[in-house]
């Protein structure tokens, strides 16, 4: 009895040995992760991008097929602020798109590798989920926010795999990531295998950037209080609810294009609540080319107007595709008196009424309403939230 309760002991020791010894073996499989971001990132307990609460108000989302998961926007976050991403190891994807400046840039135009400069303005990327405009870029020249991430990388001034003049092309990249360990382990708890491919990168950097979002502005905690914006919020100002007034509200035209009354008609293209940009929209007149001579007409797209300055009303970098706005003011007063450019046979139809550039005819009373509304719509938590900030720090 005592021979075989032995046993049976030394057979439970060996299978707790080997369990202990299996559970071990696991341990180190992630430890890359602990060693290259410290508490950065904790694969046991991850950050929320999955869950984060959306207001029921806002409706319009183009995720799609790509849902956003915790493991993998955290992988987009990695992907998103390595620098290895570049030909020479100096630019990221945030390189351009900075927190501190609701994921923008200060600079007119953006540095690439090797002095290359981005041929446009970098876009603020807050609240790029919530968009009915499911394309990106100024030119809307990538379908989706996933074709649009590795675009950057590909091209020969901004991240440089492009390929070309004696470069090399993603193939290169996705050799060099798949060499380096954390990534071994991120695309391993992710996706549970570690091969690394295109569309993968695609994946997880467009679930991080549609993580990024914006709703705890002084414009959001009027909304909740009312059944729909063209109702006065109670947390706002008189010049603010005059501001979204106008905002919101159509103008009336005489038969030469000037307004007699009515508001600015600016939520006809950027529509509450999400400000983001109409599909259909044309440019708004500005045709210039940063760093180019000559036109270009098919900047179509705009970010959500979320964020244009940040908590201190300080602009979050220049405006438009070109960086040529630098005021609040300035940008109202474009919109007050559109220029219809030779060439320009795309501006949008409804800054033409009548055939003819618009004239707001807009008051000093106005313009400072409008833009006292347009701080309103800024919020605080995306510029420090530890999710969305650089897990190399």
């Amino acid at each position: 009895m005592k021979k075989v309760l032995i046993i049976g002991m030394l057979i439970t020791s060996v299978t707790l040995l080997q369990f202990c010894k299996s559970k071990d073996s696991t341990a180190p499989v992630y430890a890359s992760i602990t060693n290259t971001f410290g508490s950065n990132i904790n694969l046991s307990q991850l950050e929320n991008y999955a869950n984060q609460a959306v207001p029921a108000y806002v409706t319009k989302d183009n995720t799609a097929g790509n849902p956003i998961t915790n493991a993998k926007a955290t992988l987009g976050r990695v992907l998103f602020y390595d620098k290895n991403l570049s030909i020479d190891n100096t630019i990221s994807c945030a390189s351009c798109h900075q927190q501190q400046f609701a994921f923008s840039d200060t600079e007119i135009a953006s540095k690439g590798v090797s002095g290359g400069l981005t041929g446009r303005h970098s876009m603020r990327l807050i609240n790029a989920r919530f968009s009915a405009e499911a394309k990106f870029f100024w030119d809307e020249r990538a379908g989706t926010l996933e074709l649009q991430t590795t675009q950057p990388i590909q091209d020969h001034a901004e991240m440089g795999f492009s390929g070309q003049n004696g470069r090399p092309a993603i193939g290169a990249l996705l050799t060099k990531l798949q060499g380096i360990n954390y990534y071994q382990d991120l695309f391993q708890f992710a996706y549970g295998n570690t091969t690394i491919t295109e569309q993968k990168l695609q994946e997880c950097l467009a679930q991080f950037i549609r993580s990024i979002q914006s709703f705890d502005s002084k414009y959001d905690v009027g909304r909740a209080q009312v059944n729909n914006d063209n109702q006065n919020f109670p947390n706002f100002t008189a010049q603010e609810n005059q501001g979204k007034n106008l905002f919101l509200a159509p103008p009336v035209f005489d038969q030469n294009g000037i307004r007699t009354t009515g508001g600015l008609g600016c939520g006809g293209c950027h529509r509450a609540p999400e400000f983001d940009i109409d599909p259909n929209s044309g440019n708004n007149g500005i045709i210039g080319r940063l760093n180019a001579t000559g036109i270009d007409v098919n900047n179509t797209r705009a970010p959500s107007l979320r964020d244009l300055v940040n908590p201190s009303g300080v602009l979050n970098g220049n405006m438009m595709h070109t960086a040529s706005i630098n005021s609040l003011q300035t940008v109202i007063g474009h919109y007050g008196n559109i220029s219809i450019a030779p060439g320009n046979n795309r501006l949008d139809p409804r800054l033409r009424p009548n055939g003819n550039g618009q004239q707001l005819n807009l008051t000093a009373a106005e313009v400072n309403a409008v833009m006292a509304f347009l701080r309103t719509l800024t919020g605080t938590n995306v510029y420090t939230d530890k999710k969305w900030s650089n897990p190399f720090n």
